[in-house]
């Protein structure tokens, strides 16, 4: 079995060990990597959010005026409260062949081997150009994706193809579910609970939009449409949290929920979301504004981002192919920022990293060095292709 390289280890090491939660910033870990490339001459864009204590970091190795490859993960990891960890999430700690710490996984191994192999990169007189995309709040609804892009989408020159290195145990992957999530707000009418015929109960009324969202689900799991290569094999609907009322005694003026649709790339995410609204709104609104006209529902997105689907004679599916030795192109039910790229911004984009989403958001989430070792041989793969000594890129 090949052994991952130390260059690769040591940058795996110094990202794990810098904490990057996605409630706190991400500054100190973007200015490293900034400060790190610009010692190899190369300068680097940051696209803050609206605070400035987040930022994403866009930079290109090799020609300036044509398109690349944008090699792309997010630095953002999610919290370790309330998980029982065998070692310190945020100390890299090696054992058994296997590295444990946040984000070893999802995912800044990816994010650290596309480092590591800067100088190599930068040592070759390239032909195609190699183009860093990393991004915060990638866990909290791909917020900084969205930001890149919208200034990528003004650059001189658009990339060619993308690679995203969420972890797939570095299978090619060209289709994933879409996801939009939402608040419901909804608005009672409270009274003493003995005077229930003088009130208009937001808790119940809240259950019984919940109910619907779970008859919606049962029905897309019954009817379809379907895909055998997703688990599972059609679109789900979810409820996650639930807040509502102050006493038993009271009738609960207020409740509101988080509710999520995860959909296949075919499906109609806007008419599933709009049976739910016109339920509430036709069905259940009537009742509590017949108590008081203030009394309703109310929704807000809280995040979202589209699906990816690539056809599978997409030249970026080709090189992927090339890259990993693959004959076949899988889907996942885990979204990425990869639709982003591909609907947002226009440019092919594929999902191919080392480590298993099954240890994703886990305590003790670990990555095998087999699988760096593999991310390693997919560069060295690139590496050859970008330095035009391997025949033209089908890109």
């Amino acid at each position: 079995m090949a052994k991952p390289s130390k260059a690769s280890l040591d940058m795996i090491r110094q990202l794990v060990e810098m904490p990057t939660v996605s409630r706190d910033s991400n500054l100190d870990l973007i200015h490293w990597i900034r400060d790190h490339l610009k010692g190899m001459g190369v300068e680097s864009t940051l696209v803050h959010d609206a605070t400035g204590k987040k930022a994403n970091l866009y930079a290109t190795l090799g020609p300036q005026d044509r398109p690349g490859i944008v090699l792309s993960g997010h630095t953002d990891v999610v919290p370790v409260d309330g998980q029982d960890w065998e070692t310190d999430p945020f100390r890299l700690t090696e054992k058994d062949g296997l590295l444990y710490g946040r984000g070893t996984s999802d995912m800044k191994s990816f994010v650290a081997i596309a480092l590591a192999y800067a100088p190599q990169f930068l040592a070759q007189p390239l032909q195609t150009p190699i183009h860093y995309a990393f991004t915060y709040d990638e866990e909290v609804g791909c917020l900084g994706a969205k930001r890149l892009i919208e200034v990528l989408k003004e650059m001189p020159v658009t990339p060619k193809a993308c690679i995203v290195g969420e972890p797939t145990g570095m299978q090619v992957i060209g289709q994933h579910k879409g996801k939009k999530s939402w608040r419901v707000d909804v608005r009672g009418f409270e009274c003493h609970s003995s005077l229930t015929h003088l009130g208009a109960n937001a808790v119940e009324a809240a259950a019984e939009l919940i109910a619907f969202i779970k008859a919606l689900a049962r029905k897309k799991k019954a009817e379809g449409p379907f895909d055998a290569e997703f688990a599972p094999p059609h679109t789900s609907l979810h409820t996650g949290t639930v807040q509502g009322g102050t006493a038993l005694n009271i009738v609960p003026k207020d409740c509101s929920f988080l509710w999520e649709i995860r959909y296949l790339p075919q499906d109609d995410v806007d008419a599933l979301y709009d049976e739910v609204v016109a339920y509430a709104r036709d069905r259940l609104e009537p009742e509590l504004k017949a108590v008081d006209p203030a009394c309703g529902f109310s929704f807000t997105q809280i995040s979202g981002f589209p699906g990816l689907a690539t056809p599978d004679s997409a030249g970026v599916i080709e090189l992927a192919k090339v890259l990993t030795g693959a004959n076949r192109v899988s889907k996942v039910s885990f979204g990425t920022e990869a639709g982003l790229f591909s609907q947002e911004a226009g440019i092919p984009t594929i999902v191919c990293g080392p480590g298993s989403i099954e240890q994703a958001h886990k305590p003790n989430e670990f990555i095998a060095l087999d699988q760096i070792a593999q991310c390693e041989a997919f560069m060295d793969r690139l590496l050859e292709r970008v330095r035009g000594k391997a025949g033209p890129l089908p890109v």
